[in-house]
């Protein structure tokens, strides 16, 4: 996703703007660019590549130097990678600017309209229709024109606007895409798309809902709708603190992220295990609790890291709760004809919450009759506004493009989620409560994994130079080999493919050759013995095997190549745990071939946009 930063105020807008920006680089982005109004003139500037060239080109000119500005960095969507391309973009006739986040569905039919109107454009992209829009719709007044053009158009936006002609006025709107407005004293406001960008100014802040639009200038900040009806905001505490997303020694957010996890599953399950009744205690679900036992089928929508995490969760919700379950891309449910029968419960699971294809797949579902519950990470997200009750995942913000903590906090609640619906339909308590001894012990078990990270370290740098892998598992741990598979793609670049160990013999064998790193979950469970049998096939073809297993298990160093041992947990719990090497290995693979980790080309946090 892009990320937009906006400042008006009394302070020089410059570093509070690009600092905003350094804030939101995870996100993922190819061009950044910033405007600023100084002595009633608009100063624009945009360059391809990073942050800092953008800082770079601006040092030392005081025409930057202003208390009204936005800044933005854009991942293309319409049109290529160039200065041109990157926002802000200006109108052509009255001086204004402005960001946006998202995608203008008729931005084609607008631009030949604006054409004809003698506008004309520079730029390839959507953006560009939107701010000539404004400008032809303006009459003086910049909020009634952003209303007005905002009236005219199809699709998704989070902009921020200044002009000219009004030094002092910063208007914003939002649909579809994330937007905040941060409240400092004195009738300063600060506006992003991510609450790190704030945090560091003010914690009080307005989330925007569709179609919102607020002004702010001197005399503070009014919010209406793109009808110009007034509306009341409700004024919100961040849910994070600044050192949460600062390094804090680590070399990379990712890593400091994967040895997060411990704290991480600690607050997931703070207060929700009742070791006394021995039984879950899910405050989200309780209005729902009636529904949930009656429930005759779940289906878990997400898409990425957390479709994984959902293949778990149908897994625990049919062994343990013994509901028909299934997943599903995000992406497909919404353009098929999806059957959704009565007391159908609807899982979207995200940790921004703001995922694109996972919203429009939970509308389709409630417009369905379906119940919706969301699983997500950001407190006051899309989803979880939108949902009829869900769970938060209370691990923090995640910065790392490639998810690792989400992953596990999405694991964690879907088993917590699947225990509270056992537990009021056939689980007795004792069994329960089993379980949940076995939860409460995860943190420490996952301390013991990272103390091997040095071991995890050596073992990936002989390998890494091979460009294709295999991740296979069975059971609970198919899915945590997809994920495997997918953070060795995303940082280090090398092919790997994720896939149940079975269906290897059905035509993926063939690409066995001699040296070729094949990563085997091979934890003690039901299906250990056949998983031994996979790896004898991969072994006999000359691949070399690197297996996950449990500690103590001795024999299985006879047979592959290298081990990376995890402690013992139950079977359904032990994705938490075997998924913690593979995070290391794609991470440590992505530093050894010299990959900018936090920041992998072509990706962003969070998907906004289809």
């Amino acid at each position: 996703m892009c990320g937009i930063v906006a400042y008006v105020g009394s302070k020089v807008a410059r570093p509070i703007l690009l600092e905003g920006l350094k804030r939101l680089e995870y996100r993922g982005y190819d061009s950044a660019g910033i405007a600023v109004l100084t002595g009633g003139k608009l100063h624009v500037a945009r360059r391809v590549g990073r942050v800092a060239n953008l800082q770079e080109a601006i040092e030392g000119q005081a025409a930057f130097d202003g208390s009204l500005g936005l800044c933005h960095t854009r991942w293309a969507t319409h049109g290529g990678v160039t200065d041109f391309n990157a926002h802000p973009h200006t109108d052509d006739r009255h001086g204004i600017a402005l960001v946006h986040n998202g995608i203008i569905e008729n931005y084609a039919a607008l631009k030949t309209y604006l054409q004809e109107k003698g506008h004309s454009f520079s730029s390839q992209t959507d953006t560009e229709v939107l701010v000539m829009l404004i400008g032809e719709l303006y009459e003086g007044d910049l909020e009634k024109a952003v209303q007005a053009a905002l009236r005219e158009v199809t699709g998704a936006y989070a902009i921020c606007v200044i002009c000219e002609k009004e030094p002092g006025v910063l208007v914003c709107a939002r649909k579809g895409s994330p937007l905040m407005v941060g409240i400092g004293s004195d009738n300063e406001y600060v506006v992003a798309s991510d609450g790190a960008a704030i945090i560091a100014h003010t914690g009080r802040v307005v989330m925007l809902d569709d179609y919102n639009v607020v002004k702010m200038d001197a005399g503070g900040f009014r919010t209406t709708d793109i009808h110009n009806t007034p509306l009341s905001p409700r004024v919100q505490q961040l849910e994070i603190e600044l050192e949460q997303i600062e390094l804090g020694g680590f070399t990379h957010f990712m890593l400091k992220e994967i040895f997060e996890q411990p704290k991480s599953v600690r607050a997931c399950i703070s207060g929700r295990l009742d070791m006394r009744e021995g039984r879950v205690v899910l405050g989200g679900l309780s209005s729902f609790a009636k529904e949930l036992t009656k429930a005759r089928r779940v289906v878990i929508t997400a898409q990425g890291t957390a479709l994984h995490a959902a293949m778990i969760g149908r897994y625990m919700l049919e062994d343990l709760a013994k509901i028909p379950t299934q997943t599903e891309y995000a992406s497909e449910f919404r353009y098929r004809n999806p059957v959704i029968e009565e007391n159908t419960v609807v899982i979207a699971v995200s940790q921004s919450g703001e995922t694109a294809d996972t919203l429009a797949a939970l509308h389709e579902a409630k417009e369905r009759g379906a119940l919706a519950l969301g699983v997500v990470n950001v407190v006051g997200s899309s989803i979880a506004r939108e949902t009829d009750a869900g769970v938060y995942l209370r691990v923090g913000p995640e910065i790392g493009v490639a998810s690792t903590k989400a992953f596990i906090g999405q694991v964690t609640v879907l088993s917590l989620i699947s225990m509270y619906m056992a537990r009021k339909r056939f689980m007795s308590a004792d069994q329960c409560l089993d379980l949940m001894k076995e939860m409460e012990a995860i943190p420490g078990k996952i301390e013991r994994i990272l103390e091997q990270a040095g071991r995890i370290k050596r073992i990936t740098e002989k390998y890494v130079e091979r460009e294709n892998w295999l991740f296979l598992g069975r059971g609970y741990n198919y899915p945590t080999a997809l994920e495997g598979a997918l953070k060795l793609k995303e940082i280090s670049y090398i092919h790997a493919e994720g896939m149940p160990a079975a269906e290897m013999k059905h035509g993926p064998i063939a690409l066995i050759n001699e040296g070729m790193p094949a990563v085997f979950i091979a934890n003690r469970g039901r299906q250990y013995e056949k998983v031994m049998s996979n790896i004898q096939e991969v072994r006999s073809r000359g691949g070399h095997v690197i297996a996950v297993a449990t500690e103590g298990d001795t024999e299985i160093a006879k047979h592959v190549q290298d081990v990376m041992y995890v402690p013992d947990v139950c079977e359904p719990l032990s994705p938490i745990l075997t998924v913690v090497p593979l995070q290391l290995m794609a991470y440590y693979a992505a530093v050894a071939r010299g990959h900018d980790v936090d920041k992998p080309r072509n990706l962003a946090k969070s998907v906004t946009v289809e």
